[in-house]
């Protein structure tokens, strides 16, 4: 059960970029899906989150699997799947003991570690809890009775701003690792259940559902005549969901009223920030869930998922909405698009949200492409006059992959050694390359590893003083046999459809 494709780590703005970049990898934390593809430039991606990990395999009904949990924690987890399924309308209760359990609160401590993230308000960090097993055991036994008396309180959220690929900033919230911590225990118990409701066309913020799924539906609806697109963006959606109809949404399988306190004060939780002058300003959340909580993207997919439903099974089953967080497409026959598109603006309405009308725009896929998930998809035809769906990293995307590569290959790093920075140009490879890997990327993965292998030719030729040819010594067999650069595919990620 992982509760991520990846954590991104963009820029942020001056004084707050180290702070942003370490809290995006909390649990859970993805700013948007439109930055989907920026998040995988950072680094290699974990095992378990990997875009390119196996497809997900046919189980027992036993529910969502990837997040490592303990076997008791993992039997409580298919317990609640299966009775979640078994009674789509059954309301969950007594559900508090089991979050301040200890073996779910270790679980969730080693979860928000393995992520690491920036301090919140209190300025504790992951790893002041985790330097010894001793004093995790009893930061852990602290929170139980935390709990278990019912002492704790969510404590406000740090905020920073963060640069957004398509202009713009965005805020960030950073909570304190203790909320973290419960934050994630709430989303391990709570998870299965809503795992029984989501619908399949739901790919973001989800366990073993990745955005190499969601283009394999978008490849379906279109071989099945749905050419015509709506291309729709959520006008910012983290910060202006309605906490009243939002917890309507969870009360509607949760009754506990230990668990919705927990989430409501999580919601509602004050926001600290620093000004350009350094003043500390304090202001009240009245909606919206703060993007880098771990339970926010739980909570976000809860209150779209009706929408879900009702156009991919509403409508005659005409149309087909894949969806991935914030951002989705819906694909139907010809025609057919006004009236589902005022379809989505009116359902909308009545929650509160709206769509970007600057960004949503309707089309035909064969006549003109659409860009998702960092994805460019076009109607083409093959060489024997087939027509198919040519999927390919868009411009934006290879552009994100050059401006990571040059903050590691460039005049400042060349006191470094070629191993070290060699070594993470190849961890930002694998990332890239682990998420693009699909479909027809031959042409530009051709593009990219021969720019790549010019920016270390150079780099490397600068190190040594320029004392040797180019490229007559400096050859593209000798950076990757003799330095160690990853040589990317050479093929297309291609599959039988």
């Amino acid at each position: 059960m992982s509760n991520s494709e990846k954590s991104a780590q963009p820029k942020a703005q001056a004084g707050g970029t180290r702070e942003a970049c370490k809290v995006a990898g909390e649990v859970g934390v993805l700013h948007s899906s439109v930055d989907l593809w920026e998040s995988i430039t950072h680094g290699e991606p974990r095992e378990g989150t990997c875009p390119n990990a196996q497809k997900r395999s046919k189980g027992r009904g036993d529910g969502p699997q990837g997040l490592r949990t303990p076997n008791k924690v993992r039997k409580l987890q298919i317990t609640l799947y299966r009775k979640a399924k078994a009674e789509p309308k059954y309301r969950f209760w007594s559900l508090y003991g089991e979050v301040q359990r200890k073996d779910v609160l270790e679980a969730a401590l080693e979860a928000v570690s393995e992520n690491g993230g920036a301090p919140g308000v209190d300025g504790e960090n992951v790893e002041s809890i985790s330097k010894t097993a001793e004093g995790q055991e009893k930061w852990i036994e602290a929170l139980h009775l935390e709990l278990k008396e019912k002492r704790y309180r969510a404590s406000p959220v740090r905020r920073v701003w963060i640069d957004k690929s398509s202009g713009g900033q965005r805020p960030l919230g950073i909570p304190t690792v203790k909320d973290r911590v419960v934050q994630a225990a709430v989303y391990l118990v709570l998870m299965p259940i809503w795992e029984a409701d989501f619908h399949e066309q739901s790919y973001g913020f989800r366990p073993k559902r990745r955005a190499h799924q969601a283009m394999d539906a978008i490849k379906g609806a279109v071989r099945s005549g749905r050419v015509e697109v709506i291309d729709a963006d959520l006008s910012k959606y983290f910060d202006s969901i309605p906490h009243r109809e939002l917890m309507r949404e969870v009360a509607k399988r949760i009754s506990d009223g230990a668990v919705l306190a927990l989430i409501k004060a999580w919601l509602r939780a004050p926001v600290v920030e620093k000004n350009e002058a350094g003043r500390v300003k304090i202001s009240v959340n009245r909606q919206g869930t703060p993007q880098g909580g771990v339970i926010s993207p739980l909570l976000a997919n809860i209150y779209l998922n009706p929408l879900d439903w009702e156009i991919n099974e509403g409508n005659r089953n005409y149309s087909r909405m894949v969806r991935y967080a914030d951002d989705f497409v819906v694909l139907c026959p010809a025609g057919r698009g006004q009236q589902i598109q005022e379809q989505i603006k009116q359902w909308l309405a009545g929650k509160g949200l709206a769509l970007n009308e600057r960004k949503t725009r309707q089309v035909n896929i064969y006549r003109e492409g659409i860009r998702f998930l960092g994805f460019r998809l076009n109607g083409r035809r093959s060489r024997r006059g087939r027509a198919y769906l040519h999927v390919e990293p868009e411009t934006g995307s290879c552009a994100a992959l050059r401006g990571r590569l040059c903050e590691i290959l460039n005049h400042y790093t060349e006191c470094r050694s070629i191993a070290g920075v060699v070594s993470e140009t190849n961890a930002v490879l694998r990332g890239w390359c682990g998420y693009f890997h699909y479909g027809n990327n031959t042409r530009v993965f051709g593009k990219v590893q021969y720019w790549v292998c010019n920016r270390l030719r150079r780099w490397v030729w600068r190190k040594h003083a320029c004392t040797r040819a180019l490229y007559g010594h400096y050859t593209d067999q000798r950076l990757h046999e003799a330095y160690g650069l990853w040589r990317m595919p050479a093929t297309a990620a291609w599959k039988a459809p």
